[in-house]
Parts: structure tokens; sequence; C-alpha cells
């Protein structure tokens, strides 16, 4: 009997358990590599073998990479690596380095880049036809200073490599832009400036195969990322309408980006915006992972569709060089609401309409999820629960600890 398929995950971040345990229920052998700090927090039902890597700092997932190489170049003498997997968005360049250094197939480094770094993305997408923010990288002193001129803020500086809304700012004059860049120091290269663009902003959620797209579902966030990570307000997300003109021309719109930045087997969460101006949808960015905040769940409510779970499937599949069929989805409506709230254990049974489906069960946090075929009652549902949430859960605190997309 042939030895079964390995994946590698890797995850410094506790999510994606479906993922894991998806694919063991495929025959696949699963080796987990996440953070010392998340010792404990695993399920032991959902891996084979698990290592642990050290922080090098009081960031999860800040690791020694030359230590993660020469410690996997040990575990492969006697194992044979089928796949490697980052299940959060901040180990997908650490999956590109394995597969490049140990030649495993799978996204490399370059494409990688694309699903990383907001100005390689933009780049990207702007030589595909792509309507991007007008931007700028801010190496260069005269490059900045012929932005400034040409492009009206306030504008937005954006680390290149973070996740949704950590650690913009925004600068309304040139003085402001150039104090902020200042303040940067030595990390300047690691940012870029865009055009801050009022409007919608609205992520797609889809599975990708054979460089196609199989599944998709467009939803707008009622409470976009920046103003909950800035304002401290309540996260809020619904599917679209469907067959309406914004989830078609969203639904193109990502089968455009994904072709442009080389996707060919993965999950991936993309998000625009509808510019309040023009009307016009225009690219934020794009990841090779499932959205955060607990959006796959929202997914699933809607579409019977948990993204988890498909995309181990799509990996086993890929692996074992098969067809994967992606199940039909039904088009079922759903939305979510998720808030930091000011006690341990918050009471969420005044929660208590029958279009619930889901709740949030994590300390200091209140979270449904509701789902029914009449779109218009969930928006007033999610409306009348965020009064109610900022009135008698709502809590705030930094930027990292709030849901993020």
């Amino acid at each position: 009997m042939s030895n079964p398929l390995t994946f590698l995950c890797v995850s410094s971040f506790h999510k994606g358990e479906d993922f894991l345990t998806a694919a063991r229920a495929e025959g696949i052998r699963v080796f987990l590599v996440t953070s010392e700090q998340l010792n404990g927090t695993w399920s032991s039902a959902c891996y084979d073998e698990v290592f642990y890597i050290k922080d090098q700092t009081k960031d999860k997932g800040s690791w020694n990479m030359e230590h993660l190489i020469a410690g996997l170049a040990w575990l492969m003498q006697s194992n044979k690596i089928d796949r490697v997997v980052a299940l959060d968005d901040f180990d997908v360049e650490k999956g590109a380095h394995i597969r490049e250094h140990f030649r495993i197939p799978g996204m490399g480094q370059t494409t990688a880049r694309y699903f990383r770094d907001k100005l390689a993305m933009r780049i990207k997408a702007q030589d595909a036809g792509v309507s991007v923010p007008q931007f700028s990288p801010i190496f260069n002193d005269d490059e900045v200073n012929k932005y400034i001129a040409e492009v009206a803020p306030p504008w937005l500086i954006k680390p290149r490599s973070e996740a949704s809304a950590t650690g913009i700012t925004k600068a309304h004059n040139g003085t402001e832009l150039w104090d902020i860049i200042h303040g940067l120091g030595d990390r300047r290269h690691h940012y870029l400036v865009e055009s801050f663009r009022p409007g919608d902003v609205y992520h797609v959620d889809s599975l990708n195969v054979d460089g196609k797209v199989a599944f998709v579902r467009v939803s707008q966030y009622l409470a976009t990322p920046m103003e909950v990570a800035h304002g401290g307000g309540v996260f809020r997300s619904m599917v679209c309408e469907y067959g309406s003109q914004d989830e078609k021309t969203l639904t193109k719109l990502n089968a455009e980006v994904m072709d442009a930045f080389g996707m060919q087997f993965s999950a991936s969460h993309t998000e625009f915006i509808k510019d309040r101006e023009t009307g016009k949808f225009v690219f934020l960015e794009t990841s090779s992972r499932v959205g955060g905040a607990n959006l796959a769940e929202m997914v699933e409510m809607s579409s019977g569709i948990n993204i988890w779970v498909e995309w181990a499937r799509i990996e086993a599949a890929m692996a074992r060089n098969t067809k994967y069929k992606c199940p039909k989805p039904k088009n079922q409506y759903a939305g979510i609401l998720v808030s930091l709230a000011r006690t341990q254990w918050p009471d969420q049974s005044c929660f208590s309409d029958p279009e619930i489906c889901w709740r949030m069960h994590r300390e200091y946090h209140v979270g449904l999820i509701v789902a029914s075929a009449d779109r218009n009652r969930l928006r007033e549902l999610l409306d009348n629960y965020a009064e109610r949430v900022l009135a008698d859960f709502h809590a705030t605190a930094p930027v990292s600890m709030r849901p993020a997309g």
C-alpha cells in the first residue's frame, strides 16, 4: 500500500481547523507548523503531527525562516511533503518560501507577492487594466512630491504587507504626509501612498481551480474594516442581491484579478470599493486565503459551501491529479455582525429572532449570523442589532484586536 499524501499546513494564528479536519477526512496526513504561543489551542483531532516555532518578537508569526527551513530539511529526510498550505494571510510568504526552497508544487514567491504586497497588487492590477486608487511608492522624495502635486488629498499611507486596515494612517495635506513618511524612518520602503476614495466596500470570496473561479460569493460591508479599525464600530457584512448589477460586475472583476495575478488553486478573498463620486468599482486588495472575521461562516450560511472544507478538497485533488467538482451552492441571503464586548462572556440571549443561525462563542465578543430568503428582513435585523450592540455590549480596543476581513 502506498504512503498517504502529506500536507504541511502553516499558520501563525489559530484558524483553519475545518481545513485540517477535511484534509484528514480525505486521507491526507497533516503536519501543522504553528507558533509556540498557540500550544494547546489546536484540537489534536485536526492534525497528525504538530511542530511549534518560537516567535522572535511578541508578534505571532515572527519566525526565523532559516531555522524553519533547517527543521523541515531534517523532517523531510524521512517524510515526503506533497503540498504546503498557508492558512493565514501572514503565512502566505512563508509557504511560498518553503515551496521554492524544497521545489514543492504550488504558488511561488513571485506570485505570492501579488497576494500579500499591496504595492505589487496595484501595479499588477493596473497593468491588467483593472481600476485602482491613484497610488505611489514612497521610496523617492521627488516621486512623492510629484504625487502630492498631481493627486488631490486626502491620502492613505498603507503598509504593503499588513492585513485589512492594520497600520493605515490618513494625511490631509503635503505637510501631514511628509510628517508621516519621516516618522516611518528606515521602514519607509515598506509603505505606499494612495488616494482616499469614499465609497461602499465589497468583498468577493471565491474558490479557484485550474486557473478558473469555481465558486464565488459577493458581499458588501455595512461597516467597513477601516471604519471598525479606526472608529471602533460594529463589524457587519451582508451578501449582495443575487443577479444584481453589482454582483455581476464584481464577479467579473474578481475573475479578471485572479487571472491577472496567476491564481491557480486556492481560496481567495478580494475587496473592491464602489467610488461614491463615479459609481465605478475600484480594486483594493486580494489574498490567497479564506476571509477573516468569520466571513467563511456567513458564506456557508448563504451558500451551503464551507470554503475551508472545499479548499482542502481542492488541494487533495490537485495533489492526486484528479478532478475537483464544486458542490452546487444554494442562494440564501446571510449577514454577520461582530463586536468586541465589555464583559468576558456576554449574554446574547436577548437576540432571539428565528433568522439567527450562528452565534459567536469567544471571550469579550458578541457575534451573530442571520440567514433568510428575505434580504430586506436581514438588513433590518442587522441595523437593529448594531444599535443594540453599541448601546449594551460594545467595547473598543487597539486596532490589532479588532475584527478584520
